[in-house]
């Protein structure tokens, strides 16, 4: 299944602050989960915290949930549209020198915010929030999807 992927970090290069996977699936579980960010950018204490909506853990524990949200799939596809937030799903799979959280596969996919149609609407409700930009980002590509293919029809 397809899980439309959006993350918060602490400034460019910055730790993971929060992550958030949305089903293509309408009904299913979303996955949403923060990090304790103890020394956050002024931007982020300002934009990113005050919006988190959940409380931070610590990073094993959010690596360990978000492995266990992906178990039961054989093949999940995480779609983003920016290439840090794929790097930092990655690195949150990492628990050590060697080690990693278990997971069956895990394949990412790109969509360059130049590739999603220009100009369809579905705003994030709650900008700077992962699991908020996850739900539009979703809207966003799947309605860029349909326009695609009633136009190559």
């Amino acid at each position: 299944m397809r899980y439309f992927l959006d993350t918060e970090f602490n400034g460019f290069g910055g730790e993971l602050i929060s992550i958030a996977l949305v089903p293509e699936e309408e009904g299913r579980a979303h996955f949403y989960e923060a990090i304790t960010c103890p020394s956050p950018t002024p931007w982020v204490a300002e934009n990113v915290i005050p919006v988190l909506e959940v409380k931070p853990r610590s990073r094993a524990q959010v690596a360990r949930l978000f492995a266990r949200y992906l178990h039961n799939d054989p093949e999940p596809l995480l779609v983003a549209d920016w290439p840090e937030d794929i790097a930092h799903a990655a690195r949150l799979l990492v628990t050590g020198p060697g080690l990693m959280v278990s997971v069956r596969g895990v394949r990412f996919e790109l969509f360059g915010p130049d590739t999603i149609l220009a100009g369809v609407g579905h705003p994030s409700t709650v900008p700077h929030n992962a699991r908020h930009d996850a739900v539009a980002l979703r809207a966003r590509i799947l309605a860029h999807e349909e326009w695609e293919a009633s136009f190559l029809e």
